[in-house]
């Protein structure tokens, strides 16, 4: 039997990374590590486990995207909206400090 892994953030919620003090918008996330070892040993400061969720982030105020570990990241409690231009293409508002995701036409 598989273990279940319960993400503690979901999509359009803002966080702020512990050792790099980025804060984002979380846009995916994986019930555990995806990348490529030679990634992780690169990027993966304290070797965070890789069977924890990882979440793709928009880093604010860049054009930059993130990957990390769950437990380098933390609520960030200010209301503010994250700014990056790939914003519309993933949610379509922001209302009290959480965005919602953009609802596909298809």
């Amino acid at each position: 039997m598989m273990e279940t892994i319960k993400a503690r953030f979901g999509i359009g919620e803002i966080v702020q990374h512990s050792l790099f003090g980025y804060r984002g918008v979380i846009v995916d996330a994986d019930a555990g590590f995806q990348g490529d070892d030679a990634w992780y040993s690169k990027h993966a400061p304290g070797n965070p486990p890789k069977n924890q969720p990882w979440y793709h982030i928009l880093v604010h105020g860049s054009v930059h995207h993130a990957y990390a570990a769950e437990m380098n990241l933390s609520k960030d409690d200010a209301l503010d909206p994250v700014e990056h231009p790939e914003l519309d293409y993933f949610f379509d508002s922001f209302k009290d400090g959480l965005y919602h995701r953009r609802r596909s036409s298809n």
